[in-house]
């Protein structure tokens, strides 16, 4: 009898399998055909698998992508792939284990996958992670060869692998934990020579290619229309949920692309002052700002990040113009100061400084900048409290281990994509904000490349202005609600 899934050995369900009942349903099945489409950048693929290779020469590489997680039992949470085994191979399913094994002069790189369940095995049936029944059709080993372009083998044969690989080996940790703890031990040892996979990985991600481009800008296009979506059933006479934003935000992020790429900042009043306010369970009133922080995944897993403020009412109150006219003149003040060789903290300094300008003519600093500046208890970052921005790719903060001198302690490089956020946050209760200004939070995020003597703003579509969005608010409105898909009035 075929291996049965963990719901019937814990007896959740078919507690009691008869073999007729198996012998049954292994018959008269007809194969499903499914058509092979190899993704369109096989080649790049390659070229980033040799990238890798060059990195570290005679060992052996081991690159997981994570196994399901569990939300409760019998309910997985959806399956996201680890985001270095998709850059490198493009697979997205759960389980598999990307090993680059040393030979001359380079290395074989094989993907370990899941085998094919179909419902001839009787897995099909039994198993529920894994079954065709119960997952639709899958690809065998074979067939993502061919849609992938890299040699497949069974995720069988991993252990056997592994354990023939000696200690020259670097392991990709925190998306296996049976092959961190089981397979190669995480020892202290273990682990400090594996973080320069993870650091490695990072970097060479850090500059992105053409297709690359495209999909970042896919995702934002997507991300705009949802911007769009959300401006348009935006009620000015009347109170609504930031719930009901956050799902009409979803629908489009789902129907264009695989859905959110993180968790949906919608902050109404005074929850706008909350960096990550993520509950999204206040109301949204039309004598209010909306602070919305949102982001598109398209279905190659490349996600946005884009950040806008609107004026519920259709017009900002002149407090919140103030504060958002500095976060503007910020946001323009950093644009301005990026290119390639620029170093992250020139960057910073520059939305930094003007922000910091805007807080002294507010009164809130009751300082001159400069010695605000040099204060080593640095109060502007009482309102600003983060940097610039940070990379923006497969993962909204993208390129994470990346060595310092790579990235924050490092200098800016053409096709570079990150993320242009400066923010002031006046919370409510703060004593030192004048008291017309407390529960008003402006953070602007756009999405930029560093181009060869500047950037390109893929956000652009969405106006920054304060004017401008108060226009852009009122055209969307005006147009009325739409549905994904053309089923609405407009599509």
């Amino acid at each position: 009898m075929p291996n049965v899934g963990k719901e019937e050995i814990t007896g959740a369900h078919d507690t009691e399998i008869p073999t007729e009942f198996v012998d049954y349903m292994t018959s008269g099945w007809r194969e499903q055909e499914i058509e092979l489409v190899p993704v369109p950048h096989l080649d790049r693929l390659s070229a980033r698998r040799a990238l890798l290779s060059n990195a570290f020469p005679g060992e052996t590489l081991v690159i997981p992508t994570g196994r399901i997680q569990w939300r409760s039992y019998g309910a997985p949470y959806p399956f996201r792939g680890g985001s270095d085994l998709l850059w490198l191979t493009a697979d997205q399913d759960p389980n598999s284990v990307l090993v680059m094994h040393p030979i001359t002069g380079g290395h074989d790189a094989v993907l370990y996958v899941d085998p094919r369940h179909d419902p001839a095995s009787g897995v099909g049936y039994l198993d529920r992670i894994l079954g065709e029944v119960w997952q639709g059709r899958c690809l065998s080993p074979e067939e993502k060869t061919t849609v992938l372009g890299v040699q497949t083998r069974p995720i069988g044969d991993l252990p056997t692998v592994l354990r023939r690989a000696g200690r020259n080996t670097r392991v990709l940790r925190g998306y296996d934990a049976g092959i961190d703890r089981g397979l190669l031990p995480a020892t202290e040892e273990n682990a400090a020579h594996d973080a320069l996979l993870a650091s490695v990985l990072a970097e060479l991600r850090l500059r992105k290619d053409d297709w690359e481009l495209a999909q970042l800008q896919e995702a934002v296009d997507i991300t705009v229309r949802g911007f769009e979506d959300v401006a348009r059933a935006l009620p000015s006479d009347r109170a609504v949920s930031e719930r009901l934003l956050e799902g009409i935000f979803a629908t489009r992020a789902r129907h264009d692309g695989n859905g959110v790429g993180y968790n949906s900042i919608v902050a109404a009043g005074a929850h706008s002052t909350i960096l990550h306010w993520g509950r999204n369970d206040g109301p949204v009133r039309p004598d209010g700002i909306l602070l919305m922080d949102m982001g598109a995944e398209a279905r190659s897993c490349y996600t946005a990040d884009v950040t806008r403020v609107l004026p519920v009412s259709g017009t900002f109150t002149t407090a919140e113009r103030d504060v958002y006219d500095i976060v503007h003149a910020a946001r323009d003040a950093g644009l301005a100061a990026m290119a390639p060789g620029v170093a992250f903290d020139d960057v910073n300094l520059a939305c930094r400084r003007t922000l910091t300008e805007g807080l002294r003519d507010l009164g809130v600093l009751k300082c001159g900048v400069e010695e605000a500046m040099q204060d080593k208890r640095q109060p502007y970052r009482r309102w600003t409290l983060c940097a610039f921005g940070h990379m923006l790719g497969l993962d909204v903060h993208d390129c994470g281990h990346a060595r310092p001198e790579y990235y924050g302690q490092g200098v800016l490089g053409e096709n570079h994509v990150l993320t242009m956020e400066p923010g002031l946050y006046l919370q409510p209760h703060d004593e030192l904000v004048p008291e017309g200004l407390r529960g008003i939070g402006v953070r602007l995020e756009d999405d930029v490349r560093v181009t060869a003597d500047g950037v390109q703003v893929l956000s652009a579509a969405l106006p920054v202005g304060a004017r401008e969005t108060e226009t852009w608010l009122a055209a969307q409105r005006e147009a009325g609600p739409r549905l994904p898909g053309g089923h609405g009035p407009t599509a």
